[in-house]
């Protein structure tokens, strides 16, 4: 009777005894305990509902596991930020990132002035002054300012390429390839005409912000980059690098065709052009071509009539920069070319070049 019963539960239970089981390994006897709990053994035409089910289970499983992640997330990153939700594990970080969005620069450098909102960059700025390189190569020995510029550096040696192509950035317009997508992207500007950099005293427009800041430094007068030798400072780090040729007389770009050699890139390929004949530069009024983008620069000035170099003494405005540096002469008494052979000085280096002939009895 009791079994007939039994036999009638739609739900049987089992329940599976403790079992032992053993295993030899080295020799040594482990042993296993198999335990499980008592279980349903539900019919097929019965699982519906808890099937059903299932779906909702797994969903709050997941919230639940959600919301754990978010609070140990919390935990390891208490630090979050109002304005844009961002969150850091650090407070000094979450107070260099609060500055991003009040623009507080509390970083200041001695020497010129310029502020910066870490004091990271202030630290890397300064050996533009001191001129230290700290980061150097342990292969060819070449020293660097920044740790990123020696990284670069060291896929010369290593023949590394850090893009699956190494120049995957590829402009459609003129063909022109880049290794990195920020260069890309400022190339850009050039066949789009995009200005987003606006200089608020006189106007100019530049598609780059490196561009841009150091044309502010022809309003301000700063010259952060200074030789170490004559003392002379200049409002770009590649003017300095090509005035340091000077003292070095290094003129590393040589000409294969007539093995000229020069210290400027732009006036080495501007010499190329020379033996080809090729003047890229077209001034669409008059339908004059320029070996230099320089020289269409300059033209332009004749058909606009601009004078952007002004005398600071008395105001004079003059096309060329050379033309106002040759100008102040006059106010300021400097006579720069020295002759070797009498010890006459001239404020221009024609002038002197003329002198020179007495010397030599050569006919003009």
């Amino acid at each position: 009777m009791i079994k007939e019963e039994q036999e009638d539960l739609k739900h049987e239970q089992i329940k599976v005894e403790e079992k032992e089981v053993y295993c030899s390994q080295a020799e040594e006897q482990i042993e296993l305990k198999q335990e499980t709990d008592t279980c349903m053994v539900v019919p097929v035409g019965e699982q519906t509902d808890h099937t059903e089910s299932e779906p909702n289970r797994n969903q709050v499983i997941f919230q639940e596991a959600t919301e754990a992640e978010n609070q140990n997330q919390e935990r390891r990153k208490p630090f979050s930020c109002d304005i844009c939700e961002k969150c850091f594990a650090f407070k000094s970080a979450f107070d260099a990132h609060m500055r991003t969005h009040t623009g507080e620069k509390p970083f200041t450098c001695l020497t010129c002035g310029k502020c910066f909102c870490q004091k990271q960059n202030l630290t890397e700025h300064l050996n533009i002054h001191t001129g230290e390189k700290p980061f150097s190569c342990v292969t060819c020995g070449k020293c660097f300012r920044l740790k990123q510029t020696l990284t670069k550096h060291m896929n010369i040696h290593t023949g590394e390429k850090p893009f699956s192509c190494e120049k995957p950035f590829s402009c459609i317009n003129c063909g022109k390839s880049f290794s990195l997508k920020e260069n890309f992207t400022t190339h850009l500007k050039i066949h789009t005409g995009q200005m987003p950099f606006s200089c608020i005293t006189c106007g100019k427009s530049f598609s780059q912000k490196k561009s841009f800041n150091t044309h502010l430094r022809t309003h301000t007068g700063e010259k952060p980059f200074t030789c170490k030798i004559c003392g002379k400072s200049y409002i770009q780090k590649s003017s300095l690098t090509y005035h340091m040729r000077i003292h070095s007389l290094e003129k590393p770009f040589l000409c294969i065709t007539c093995g000229k050699s020069f210290s400027k890139k732009d006036i080495f390929k501007s010499h190329l052009r020379s033996h080809t004949g090729e003047k890229p530069f077209l001034c669409n009024t008059c339908g004059k071509q320029f070996t230099r983008k320089s020289f269409l620069t300059v033209h332009l000035r004749v058909h606009t009539g601009e004078k952007p170099f002004t005398c600071s003494t008395c105001e004079k405005c003059f096309t060329r920069k050379s033309f106002l540096t040759v100008h102040m002469r006059t106010h300021t008494g400097e006579k720069p070319f020295s002759c070797l052979s009498c010890g006459n000085t001239f404020r221009q280096r024609a002038h002197l070049i003329c002198h020179m002939r007495t010397h030599t009895d050569e006919k003009m």
